[in-house]
Formats: C-alpha cells, sequence, structure tokens
C-alpha cells in the first residue's frame, strides 16, 4: 500500500471506531498485511484486497479467551 493510502485507511478506521490512538504500521515479516495498534499495543492485521480492480479491506483481531472477563 502506499503511503497516502495506508493514512486514509488509518483516518477511516479512527472516525469509525472514535479513537485517534490507532494506528497502522508495516511490518516486513507481514507480507501483504499492516499491523493495527491501539497506542503501543498491537490488536490485529490489515489485508488488502485488489479484486478485478475491486479493492477492499479486512481488518483481522484476534481475542484471546484469557483477556475476556470472566462476570460483566
Amino acid at each position: 500500500m502506499t503511503r497516502d493510502e495506508i493514512l486514509r485507511v488509518e483516518r477511516y478506521l479512527q472516525t469509525k471506531f472514535r479513537n485517534g490512538e490507532i494506528a497502522l504500521r508495516q511490518d516486513p515479516q507481514l507480507k501483504g498485511a499492516l499491523e493495527v495498534c491501539l497506542g503501543d499495543e498491537f490488536i490485529g492485521t490489515l489485508y488488502r484486497d485488489n479484486d478485478e480492480g475491486e479493492v477492499s479491506y479486512a481488518f483481522s483481531m484476534v481475542i484471546l479467551e484469557m483477556d475476556v472477563p470472566r462476570k460483566l
């Protein structure tokens, strides 16, 4: 992804989730994906797909069961 595209998607996520701490970072080990971070914490990955000229982005976030509160 170009730097401009990364900034556009980052701004979209910040607006959609109402959180200016969301940041997209490139990681050489993630071929074709970006890290999605909340502050300094890695929270998921973002993939870009181009299917017959239609560009879309997929955000994947794994939530560990041990991180989910037992009681509400």
